[in-house]
């Protein structure tokens, strides 16, 4: 598969995300789709991304064939979809590991546990270790690797490979993420995603209108 550059996996993984934890909203319009990449919450690193260069993005995803454009019947604006399942052929878990690895970062069994579980229930530590392994060496094209342990790391930690071989010494370099509390940053992400879908609506009955006053001209 071709490799995915930072902004390339961000973008996908903000796509799997929404559809998982708040599938009302989705397909994307690319203002939410940017709303959802610059989350201060659930993301690692922190970025505050154009809407152009999301949409550039968006480009290479589609060139990779890893999204695509979706008119709906109910909206004028374009929205967006991904097919990174089928694509890589994963399953649920699957997806939902790789999906936080690609918002978060690398991160241990345990972290993996909390954050891949909102998109994924999980039914144990183990379930989550057993997935990995199957990612570690899938199909024969491993998309997930594991890292040696740095000092002063009581717990191996797991990295994607969508953007090709993890730098050992930039991972170690890295602050841990910080925690958000999960009620209220929900609460925020929720109000967000609520935004996103007003503006969209707006723009769409500013379309409208135009068309309804160049009748009259």
């Amino acid at each position: 598969m071709t490799m995915l550059s930072d902004i390339e996996a961000r973008v996908l993984g903000s796509l799997v995300e929404k559809q998982l934890t708040t599938p009302e909203y989705y397909p994307l319009t690319l203002n939410a789709l940017t709303t959802a990449c610059n989350q201060k919450n659930n993301r690692h690193p922190v970025t505050s991304y154009s809407e152009d260069q999301v949409a550039q993005a968006l480009e290479g995803l589609r060139e990779k064939n890893l999204a695509y454009v979706f008119y709906g019947s109910t909206s004028r604006v374009p929205k967006y979809k991904h097919v990174l399942p089928e694509v890589l052929h994963l399953n649920a878990a699957e997806t939902a590991i790789v999906c936080a690895l690609m918002l978060r970062g690398s991160q241990t069994p345990g972290e993996l546990r909390s954050n891949a579980g909102r998109l994924h229930e999980f039914s144990s530590l183990e379930e989550i270790e057993s997935t990995l392994n199957d990612l570690t060496s899938h199909d024969g094209e491993p998309l997930v690797v594991r890292l040696s342990r740095q000092p002063g790391q009581k717990e191996v930690r797991f990295a994607h490979l969508l953007s090709g071989d993890v730098l050992i010494d930039v991972v170690a370099e890295m602050p841990a993420p910080r925690r958000v509390a999960s009620s209220s940053s929900d609460r925020v992400t929720k109000l967000e995603e609520e935004l996103a879908a007003l503006k969209e609506k707006f723009e769409d009955l500013e379309q409208q209108f135009e068309k309804f006053k160049q009748q009259f001209e």
